[in-house]
């Protein structure tokens, strides 16, 4: 037994010579010799018998099986989410095709008319379908474009309608005038503005200068400011607008009693006011907002290219589900042109009074104007004597200096006597 227990820990054994010449191998000449692994009780035969696709094959494991690690508890927040924005996106889709269609049917209607009045409509050349003359600059507001008529340069139009594609702006924009009366409620309206020749159709179409432009009659018309408005905006235009703000308003008979006229003379509103205006005017009703012809700026001039005449013709419609009613007064717009170029001309005593609220405005953005560069040349001025002060002082010793300044000092101090006395 103690031999056997010696055996297993290695008990002393007789030292085995060291050949010669083999020094580098020394240490292993000692070394056990190697024995195999004994076989664990544990191997079976259907272990060694394994296939070899078997050790490729992966574990079993949860971490990709979500139905065996997770549970219907976990997805709450996402149940309740993703109807939300569901929701969310088909009232988008719904509001925005909404617009559209409405935008394509306001066209729908009034593309003849303006195909019959201009020889281009809409952005492309060539003739265009009433689907193809509207332009989506967003989802809730469309633009066009006429051009090619005598009288007139070109016409834009501006169709605006509401957010029916976010239902919390929508919200805001209704909520908000409640509480805040200068903030408009929103409405869905059609906005257009036609730029007239005046007389300048060389320099805005150079085709009018050869051919058959001599019998072309002139366009040059007088400038002046005239609006019909309804009183429900009527506040609102005066302060938004300056060319509104010239006017003195007063209600007319033959108008509807809830419209009110703007103009700066009596002899331009019985020339404005033709039966045939003030028929499409009662035949709107409440669809008509505005009707402005002017030449002054909407904001107002703040230097004298901005008193330039620019003369425009505005009208503003609300969007109604049928446009029967408004056709007349859109197509007496579209002729406006004709009749100004023929029959707006004025006495010299009726512009008088034109004339001097213009020329008041001018001799204000002057004197402003000759002010400011008054007051540039003062700087000016005063920044070439202090350069020529600092260069007269460093050429100075420094006794001379102490002196300049004593005697500079001295001069200030007496001024400011002289000014506190004169202002007691």
């Amino acid at each position: 037994m103690a031999d056997f227990v010696k055996g297993l820990f290695g008990g002393q054994q007789p030292a085995k010579v060291a050949i010669p010449g083999d020094d580098d191998f020394a240490d292993y000449a000692g070394a056990p010799e190697p024995t195999p692994a004994a076989i664990s009780s544990y191997t079976d035969a259907a272990h060694l018998a394994q296939p070899t696709g078997a050790l490729t094959a992966r574990p079993y494991t949860a971490w990709y099986r979500v139905w065996e690690r997770t549970s219907p508890e976990d997805f709450k927040l996402e149940m309740y989410i993703l109807p939300f924005l569901f929701v969310l996106i088909l009232v988008h889709v719904w509001g925005t095709r909404a617009n559209r269609s409405k935008a394509k049917a306001w066209s729908k209607a009034h593309a003849p008319l303006l195909q019959q009045e201009f020889a281009q409509v809409g952005f492309r050349e060539g003739e265009a379908t009433s689907d193809d003359i509207l332009r989506e600059k967003k989802a809730d507001e469309y633009s066009t474009y006429a051009t090619g008529r005598q009288n007139v340069a070109f016409i834009d139009f501006k169709i605006t309608l509401i957010k029916r594609f976010n239902p919390f702006m929508l919200l805001g924009e209704y909520l908000i005038p409640l509480f805040f009366e200068s903030i408009p409620a929103p409405a869905e309206r059609v906005e257009a503005t036609a730029y007239v020749f005046d007389g300048n159709e060389a320099k805005h179409a150079p085709q009018y200068g050869s051919g058959d432009a001599k019998k072309v009659s002139n366009s040059s018309f007088d400038g002046f400011v005239f609006a019909i408005v309804h009183k429900d905006i009527m506040k609102r235009m005066r302060e938004d607008r300056y060319d509104i703000s010239l006017t003195t308003t007063r209600d007319h008979a033959k108008l509807p009693v809830w419209t009110a006229v703007m103009s700066e003379s009596a002899e331009i509103t019985d020339m404005m006011l033709t039966p045939e205006l003030i028929k499409a005017i009662h035949d709107a009703g409440d669809s008509f907002e505005a009707l402005i012809v002017t030449d002054q700026p909407i904001d107002q001039p703040k230097t004298l290219d901005d008193t330039k005449p620019k003369k425009r013709i505005n009208l503003s419609l609300k969007l109604e589900s049928t446009y029967t009613a408004t056709l007349p007064l859109f197509q007496l717009f579209l002729r406006l042109p004709d009749h100004l170029a023929t029959a707006a001309h004025f006495r010299p005593e009726a512009l008088r009074r034109i004339k001097q609220t213009r020329d008041e405005q001018i001799s204000k953005i002057r004197k402003l104007d000759d002010d400011e560069k008054a007051e540039e040349r003062k700087v000016a001025a005063d920044k070439q004597k202090r350069e020529l002060r600092d260069q007269k002082l460093g050429r100075l010793s420094a006794e001379e200096q102490r002196k300049f300044l004593e005697k500079e000092r001295e001069r200030d101090s007496k001024k400011k006597m002289k000014r506190s006395t004169v202002k007691g």
